[in-house]
């Protein structure tokens, strides 16, 4: 009759005691008390009718039974993390890391990530949020949206519209908004990351020499157009952020001047990447939000 075969906890405590030569230290790695591992690796030995460490002041060491035993047993539980992070592996790809602006994230996409998830409920989107370029090759991230001009080193850059902006309030501050020099009497709201948007505006709608009453910065474009909701003054925003805002009639835009700015949002990825499945299903799924006025801008 076959023996039965030790436990797997048993063995696994006796590998990494061999390999640190100390039950303290093994026992810090497997997250278990020493008494504990010291008392697996005794019954261990008894199982197997074999002494396994020489004990001493010193630490431990293998004796030639243990040692007969180690290299092998350490080798099979190396292989079976292998074997298991193919699981990890299978699983990542069906994640897909995307890094974006936050007012891009919670103004334009998050609103649209409900129809990808119907699409393709296979694929798990997680976002991070940063105005920091990402570093493919330091960073878990698959792909970003950027605004730029497309051209980053090593990177395919998928065109996906112009970005634009004009000044946008709830109607009520829209009702005292009869000529663009009326917003001297107005707050003026602006966004950390895009201080010249107003000065080149104002430029643009012939009143650059305008003093207004009052101005606010903020952090992020997203708190200027909760504060332009909210009646607190007037945002200076691409009319694409607040789509939703605006067809509700919480937001509207008091005058006809919209600029085009220099840069665009481009969906990137580095070249490694351009075979993955999951990077060109959502590719596709982003081309097919922006609307043919959009794309062609």
């Amino acid at each position: 009759m076959n023996k039965p075969l030790p436990s797997l906890n048993a063995l696994r405590a006796f590998v990494v005691a061999g390999r640190l030569g100390s039950f303290k230290a093994a026992a810090d790695e497997l997250f278990v008390t020493a008494s504990a591992l010291s008392h697996q690796i005794k019954n261990l030995e008894e199982q197997l009718s074999v002494p396994l460490f020489v004990r001493s002041r010193n630490g431990l060491t293998l004796t030639e039974a243990g040692k007969l035993i180690h290299v092998e047993l350490a080798d099979s539980f190396e292989k079976i993390g292998s074997t298991l992070a193919k699981l990890d592996k299978q699983s990542d790809e069906e994640v897909l890391n995307i890094s974006m602006l936050s007012t891009f994230a919670m103004r334009w996409f998050i609103p649209r990530l409900a129809d990808f998830q119907k699409r393709h409920p296979k694929i798990e989107i997680r976002i991070s949020t940063s105005v920091a370029l990402v570093d493919f090759d330091r960073e878990d991230m698959d792909c970003a949206i950027r605004s730029g001009n497309g051209k980053w080193p090593g990177l395919h850059a998928v065109y996906l519209f112009a970005e634009s902006f004009t000044p946008v309030c709830n109607p009520e501050t829209a009702a005292l908004l009869k000529h663009p020099r009326d917003l001297a009497t107005q707050t003026l709201l602006h966004a950390r990351l895009r201080p010249d948007d107003w000065t080149v505006w104002l430029g643009t709608a012939g009143v650059g020499d305008l003093e207004p009453e009052h101005e606010n910065t903020f952090q992020t474009r997203n708190f200027a157009i909760q504060a332009a909701v909210d009646g607190i003054g007037v945002a200076i925003v691409d009319p694409s952020l607040v789509s939703g805002e605006l067809k509700e009639g919480r937001l509207v835009m008091p005058f006809s001047q919209t600029l085009a700015n220099e840069s665009a949002y481009y969906f990137v990825y580095p070249e490694r990447s351009a075979s993955l499945p999951r990077i060109q299903l959502f590719k596709s799924w982003l081309l097919q939000q922006i609307t043919p006025q959009k794309r062609k801008a």
